[in-house]
């Protein structure tokens, strides 16, 4: 495989600094492959995009891990009709800090999701039924050696660097450990070595609220249908740690909406309101009966719009597999401690905290570099300042890129 081979994308630029049009590509094995709790499937598809391309020597591959609610396209559109960038647009792209002038960029959705790779919504051959929870339980590791094997089959042959950020950065460091020779450079962001019991409360509320809900029917429900109020419900309380109070109130404050007509009843389904604007509370009547549990504030209308948008792409088994995998992954337990869980990392290692992230807060991060510092290895710690929460390794920022920049060059 080399500069000319046509199997690779090779994205249309369609502005400049943009990586432009992508497609979807589909890697599928029918080599059977057995998860790290001893159950198997026969083969497997990771859905993926890559951007740039594989050089001939075959080493300027970058890995894109992403996290819990990530998936594949993770830079340009898809198409002229469809132009939401991916989800690490603002990172990814001609000259910017990942530069695809330079390295050829890779992303797949990890195994367990349901954004074309396999995961509980597949169609299980041996029964000609969607898997359900039948889908054996997943691990990072899981989702790591399936990926490693997806690489195999593109011809690269090391990876010049993994870039992730929470679930991301988890799959970096279990890159780093799994395959130490293969992996030149590892950055993780925003993320932990092992979830605190707050993160894992959050998680099981979420969990809580899909299983509670009538649809979810063991895990057996039809594509167009589940539980679809739990899922939102877990969507709208996730996404609130993922933000901060300074972001939140300053984003929306106590901004109100419009009340509803008194003769419009409350909608108990999930409503996919966008957050229209308003300023103060003044003209809605407290006591109006109609309208008491209706949306009154802006984050209220927020909240509901992003559990609407999610359950529209998103499977409620796969949030239960893969928020679990989340939980499980302790790299300490695993291999004794931490510092022994970084022996055999080669990989020149950068890692990023944020002072306003309180789901993986900066003491968890500072704590994967100490330890690989005590473990010998090469790495680098930075904190970065901001109050915009854990999505902060998401959002613009001119710090990081450079961080990002300087690390890669």
């Amino acid at each position: 495989m080399n500069d000319a081979d046509d199997d690779l994308n090779v994205p249309i630029r369609s502005e400049p600094g943009e990586v432009g049009l992508v497609e979807p590509r589909d890697f599928v094995t029918t080599e059977p492959f057995v998860f790290d709790n001893g159950q198997s499937i026969p083969g497997f598809t990771l859905r993926y995009e890559t951007y740039g391309r594989l050089n001939a020597a075959h080493d300027n591959a970058i890995l894109i891990c992403h996290a819990l609610s990530g998936d594949h396209h993770c830079a340009g559109i898809h198409s002229l009709n469809d132009r939401k960038s991916g989800w690490w647009n603002n990172l990814i792209g001609p000259n910017k800090a990942v530069d695809t002038n330079k390295f050829f960029v890779l992303c797949c959705n990890v195994i367990g999701g349901c954004q074309g790779s396999s995961g509980p919504s597949s169609i299980d051959p041996r029964t000609g039924k969607a898997y359900g929870i039948t889908f054996p339980a997943v691990t990072i590791r899981d989702m790591v050696r399936t990926q490693k094997l997806w690489l195999d089959s593109l011809g690269v042959q090391s990876l010049y660097a993994v870039i992730g950020g929470s679930m991301g950065g988890m799959q970096v460091l279990q890159w780093a450990i799994e395959y130490p020779s293969f992996v030149k450079r590892a950055l993780a962001m925003a993320t932990t070595a092992r979830e605190g019991a707050q993160a894992i409360a959050f998680n099981e509320v979420g969990r809580q609220a899909i299983l509670q809900d009538p649809e979810w029917n063991h895990g057996d429900y039809p594509k167009s249908g589940g539980p679809r109020v739990g899922l939102a419900i877990a969507r709208m309380m996730a996404h609130i740690t993922y933000l901060s109070d300074a972001s939140m109130d300053r984003k929306f404050g106590r901004k109100a909406v419009r009340p509803k007509s008194p003769s419009s009843a409350p909608d108990p389904q999930v409503s996919g309101l966008k957050p229209p604007v308003s300023d103060s509370m003044e003209g809605i009547d407290p006591v109006a009966p109609a309208a008491t549990f209706d949306v009154r504030f802006e984050v209220e209308s927020y909240l509901r719009y992003q559990g609407q948008s999610f359950i529209n792409r998103f499977d409620a088994n796969s949030y239960l597999y893969i928020t679990r995998a989340l939980d499980q992954f302790d790299l300490a337990a695993t291999h004794g401690t931490l510092e022994q869980a970084f022996a055999e990392v080669q990989a020149a290692t950068l890692v990023v905290g944020f002072t306003s992230d309180w789901l993986f807060p900066p003491d968890q991060n500072r704590a994967i570099a100490l330890a690989l510092l005590r473990a010998g290895k090469r790495v680098s710690y930075a904190e970065l300042a901001t109050d915009l929460g854990h999505d902060s390794f998401l959002l613009e920022s001119p710090q990081l890129y450079e961080l990002v920049r300087g690390f890669l060059n």
